[in-house]
């Protein structure tokens, strides 16, 4: 038997990093943690490196750090603790680690995934907004460094599977003519149209069939989660933007399909749980338990599907447009997204104006070429200023 894999987890403490862990426990000859990471939550994050051995702990925020130090230490556990972005950056490059889970959410997350890309890893993708921003530059690094990136986001790992055989992103999928990515719906799919402006943050995260955390869950209630989808499919399969659809499917149980030149079209199939494409992407190329339930087709009865209802979801509009554009479009469209979500968590702004916040960001800053990272991050930054302006009170633009 070969010696375990090191598994570093970036976003430990987050809904994806959990379930990995939980599928982790299930393979404990497998893999061994080499390093948990996460922002500042230290008292989950110091059981989690209790519970598997973790060789190292990093956390963005100092103190936080500190406090895990101090609880780590005084449970007489060995695990090294530090701190701050740059530190996560150099312990995911680090010769212990042979597989990194990129799950940091949002922007957050693209210097250590670029980290773990340039240093040869094999990386399990689910931070989409890393690939968003610098989907270029990422993919530019995949091929140059020969790592092998594996998409986690369900939808984009059903594509991955239905893929021909032995094609990893950043290859050219020969015969696919199409992929389609399928959308839930989100709370909102049968909600009247003229009323959505009144909704609160807790009925735009009770998700109907996934758990996830509160930003992704915003992002599925708008479709912009399927927004940033069509833009990393586009990347991670090598299509152009017209060769990427969206179906509305509100049983969640078909994740995706790849239709190929001889008419052909391939699904895969599985109970919306996100254990089952982690256990696919840690197992690759080979297939072993996730602790999914099987599948009741019988039990389900029907699968339905539809077309996106396009004023209801503006944002999935929006995004295509900021694909088509290119450049510095995706990283702006990305910024903006965050800063008005989470001004809608916050009760600063109501659900329809996010897209309108959106809108406005992408009509003023017009989109420029990319040529180097701190290209991508200039934008983000201007796109964040400009939506913080847009939303701030004292404009009255969104209130």
């Amino acid at each position: 038997m070969s010696a375990p894999h090191g598994l570093a987890i970036l976003g430990s403490t987050g809904s994806i990093g959990r379930s990995t862990l939980q599928v982790v426990a299930l393979h404990p000859e497998r893999f061994r943690v080499a390093l948990l990471g996460a922002h500042s939550s230290w008292q989950a994050i110091v059981e989690q490196a209790k519970e598997f051995n973790a060789e190292t702990v990093v956390l963005v925020d100092p103190d936080a750090a500190a406090q895990a130090r101090k609880a780590l230490r005084a449970a007489g556990a060995a695990t090294r603790v530090e701190s701050g972005v740059a530190a996560m950056a150099e312990s995911v490059a680090a010769a212990s680690v042979d597989v990194v889970m990129a799950a940091i959410v949002g922007a957050a997350g693209l210097s250590s995934t670029l980290a773990a890309v340039r240093a040869s890893k094999r990386v399990l993708l689910a931070n989409k907004e890393a690939l968003v921003m610098a989907g270029p530059l990422m993919m530019d690094e995949v091929r140059r460094a020969r790592a092998q990136i594996i998409p986690i986001d369900s939808e984009h790992n059903a594509i991955f599977q239905c893929m021909p055989a032995a094609f990893l992103p950043g290859d050219v999928a020969r015969g696919v003519i199409r992929v389609i990515l399928t959308a839930s719906g989100g709370p909102f799919r049968c909600t009247d149209v003229s009323t959505l402006h009144n909704v609160t943050p807790d009925e735009a995260c009770a998700h109907p069939k996934w758990k996830m955390g509160r930003k992704i869950s915003v992002d599925s209630a708008t479709l912009m989660n399927k927004g940033l989808e069509v833009i990393e499919a586009t990347l991670l399969f090598g299509l152009p933007e017209s060769q990427v659809d969206v179906i509305v499917h509100p049983q969640s149980v078909v994740h995706s399909l790849v239709e190929y030149a001889d008419g052909s079209m391939l699904a895969q199939l599985g109970a919306p749980d996100m254990r089952t494409p982690i256990a696919q992407a840690l197992a690759w190329p080979e297939r072993f338990a996730s602790g999914v339930q099987s599948l009741d087709l019988a039990a389900i009865g029907q699968l339905g599907f539809e077309p996106p209802d396009h004023q209801r979801f503006p944002s999935l509009g929006l995004a295509r447009a900021a694909a088509r554009a290119g450049g510095t479009a995706p990283a702006v469209l990305n910024a903006a997204n965050e800063v008005a979500v989470q001004a809608f968590l916050d009760r600063r702004l109501n659900f329809t104006a996010i897209a309108a916040v959106i809108d406005k960001v992408l009509q003023r800053l017009a989109s420029s070429p990319v040529k180097a990272l701190g290209d991508v991050l200039d934008a983000d930054a201007a796109a964040r200023r400009l939506a913080t302006a847009l939303i701030e009170p004292r404009t009255g633009a969104f209130a």
